[in-house]
């Protein structure tokens, strides 16, 4: 019988065997495939309002309970990761769609499956879980100001404000605004509650769906970006090495517990490439296949690194005698 728990736990070996499907499928069927165009969108906002209904954003002043954990969070995510990205940005061309792709992905802290990793990681997943709406605010609001210092007048000259605001609103304010109307519903009338524990089974499935719609339809118009999306792997893969090891000592300076430090390895290194994709894909046609097929990568990468992080964190970065 597949229980939701089992679901998420195995949701990393799901999402494999969709980007080889999709690949296959955009590759061998690139007609068809292109025409999956249309669909992204619509699976983009469901997929995001399932993401939104389980972050407890009723319960946001209990995410502040824990204030020596949110200043790690917040320290580590707003400062020690702008900091490491920006470094190693330096290492790659200076292509405008190409750097904001990579910062897009970056700098936004993972707001969804980071929860299920740290709890495989043997971390503190609640404390995770209760920090969701404050990471999930704090990054849309501090990400243009990021964009804006690391970029400057670059992203204006990609990002047209109309399609980029319409994308924003549709796909990330609508179903927002939709997800906790939810959850105030719930704690009225047990319809809402119904509906908020349908919605819980929706984030693992429409995962799946979202990373096939748009392997599948964009992996045909690749050819031409291939050279500058190979030099963003090494990019991702030593940011997965860099930021456990910054992390831990922010976790020693903040005297965290090991359950809580290793939650904040994991969210310092687990992006948020879902959420940030609906704005790569609103981008002018010239450069949203490359900005979206760099946040793309960055997942497919992040995806292995997690396989490696929970067996990893627990038993060599953060082990228990370690604090």
């Amino acid at each position: 019988m597949i229980t939701r728990e089992k679901l998420e736990n195995n949701q990393v070996w799901l999402y494999v065997i969709v980007l080889i499907i999709a690949s296959g499928f955009g590759l061998l069927a690139p007609d068809i495939g292109g025409q999956l165009d249309s669909t992204i969108s619509f699976v983009i906002a469901i997929l995001m309002y399932s993401m939104f209904s389980q972050i407890p954003f009723v319960s946001l002043k209990k995410a502040f309970g824990n204030r020596r954990f949110i200043g790690a969070l917040l320290t580590v995510n707003y400062i020690a990761v702008p900091i490491v990205v920006w470094l190693l940005s330096k290492l790659l061309p200076n292509h405008p769609p190409l750097l904001l792709g990579v910062y897009l992905v970056l700098l936004t802290p993972c707001i969804d499956y980071v929860i299920v990793f740290t709890s495989l990681g043997r971390g503190n997943e609640k404390l995770i879980l209760m920090s969701t709406p404050i990471l999930f605010i704090t990054q849309m609001l501090l990400l243009p100001l990021y964009l804006g210092l690391f970029m400057g007048a670059d992203v204006a000259g990609i990002v047209e404000s109309g399609p980029f605001l319409e994308a924003f609103f549709g796909l990330i304010v609508i179903p927002l605004v939709i997800a906790i109307a939810i959850q105030l519903l719930a704690r009225k009338v047990p319809f809402g509650s119904r509906v908020l524990d349908l919605s819980a089974w929706l984030p693992v499935p429409f995962m799946a769906l979202t990373l096939f719609v748009v392997v599948a339809s964009q992996i045909g118009k690749l050819s031409a970006y291939i050279d500058l999306i190979i030099k963003v792997v090494p990019i991702y893969v030593a940011f997965m090495v860099i930021m456990p090891i910054v992390s831990r000592f922010i976790a020693k300076w903040f005297k965290l517990d090991t359950g809580a430090g290793r939650a904040l390895i994991f969210s310092s290194s687990t992006r948020n490439s879902l959420v940030v994709l609906p704005l790569a894909l609103a981008l002018p046609d010239e450069v949203s296949t490359l900005v979206a097929a760099v946040i793309v990568t960055q997942t497919i990468v992040e995806l292995a690194g997690e396989l490696i992080y929970i067996r990893v964190v627990p038993n060599l970065i953060l082990r228990k005698e370690t604090i």
